[in-house]
């Protein structure tokens, strides 16, 4: 497991001048998932509130609740003077696109998409290359050679994850049997943990032993159904192996608490770098989850071998394939 800060893709250029915690205003505004998912959102809620803790600054956290209301949110709550502006999730990119282009003087975050603002910070993860060493776990621990994976929403960011996965698995097992199921088309495949457990289910009637979810609230479901079935989960961006010990192999780590952080002590000190941050093995972005909570369930050898392919990543020795690249996962 590789970590490195993400301070030095954050601070690369100054836009505004530093602020007191009394007069900085920052706000976070969270996807439909839901802060609380145990994922995606609340990873960036515990970023959010590290920050809170250390500096006293106040936000509330804004929670949408249906797929229509960004432009709205993100418009008032640039009228109403907040700056960094901090959006979770890609759907909320069309919005904050407008909203940044009629606020110039206001600094604005989004994670998980770019929008091309001189005003805006676009904050993007490579999730194939922290996949693809999970990937390569649930191969070594996989008794069957069937692993599955199930994604929240069907969308090419969820792809990512999947390929990325499938290399791992493969480059362990060739002829593993990998089984790919989503959950929805639209918002509230994120928040359908029921739906989630129903997919996983049927994975593991088919003989499946590890099923990897990237669904955020949903995948819960994923992971409480593989435990009920004695066999291994894969939790995904936050830490889930706690969720169920010893039923959870590994959690496919991705730092958007580190960035929602680092995003608002940069906007605090007056160091908001506008501009792409894309964050990788190499950045420190993205790792896996190794506790008491799944430490005898990783192998010194397991870890030895996701060790391995983590340095050649960062190395340039090994291209883990990008889904969103190239829609054609070769793998």
């Amino acid at each position: 497991m590789i970590v490195r800060t993400l301070s030095a893709f954050l601070t690369v250029a100054a836009l505004g001048a530093a602020a007191s915690a009394a007069e900085f205003k920052p706000e976070v505004v969270f996807d439909v998932g839901g802060k609380f998912d145990k994922s995606f959102n609340q990873s960036v809620y515990e970023g959010a509130e590290k920050f809170r803790q250390e500096t006293d600054t106040v936000y509330e956290g804004v929670q949408l609740s249906t797929d229509s209301q960004p432009e709205q949110v993100l418009s008032s709550l640039a009228e109403e003077g907040f700056s960094p502006i901090i959006a979770v999730g890609y759907d909320q990119a069309e919005a904050m696109d407008k909203v940044a282009a009629e606020h110039p003087d206001l600094q604005f975050a989004i994670i998980d998409m770019v929008v091309d603002q001189p005003n805006v910070a676009s904050v993007i993860f490579r999730e194939h290359e922290g996949s693809y060493l999970v990937g390569i776990l649930a191969a070594m621990a996989s008794e069957t050679g069937k692993v599955g994976f199930v994604g929240g929403m069907d969308i090419p960011l969820i792809h990512r994850f999947a390929c990325g996965f499938v290399g791992g698995v493969k480059s362990v097992n060739p002829d593993a049997i990998i089984p790919q199921d989503y959950i929805g088309t639209t918002s509230d495949a994120w928040r359908s943990p029921e739906l989630g457990a129903e997919l996983a289910r049927a994975q593991l009637d088919q003989g499946v032993d590890v099923i990897y979810h990237a669904a955020g609230g949903s995948g819960v479901g994923v992971l409480e159904a593989a435990a009920e079935a004695g066999k291994l989960g894969i939790g995904v961006d936050s830490d889930q192996n706690g969720l169920f010990p010893n039923k959870v192999l590994t959690s496919m780590l991705k730092h958007v608490d580190v960035a929602t952080y680092e995003v608002l002590k940069a906007g605090m000190d007056g160091n908001f770098a506008p501009g792409l941050r894309n964050l990788g093995l190499a950045e420190g972005g993205l790792g896996w989850a190794l506790d008491e909570y799944n430490q005898a369930l990783i192998t010194p050898e397991m870890k030895a071998a996701a060790d391995t392919a983590a340095k050649a990543v960062v190395a340039g020795d090994l291209k883990v394939h990008d889904y969103m690249s190239d829609s054609s996962c070769p793998y």
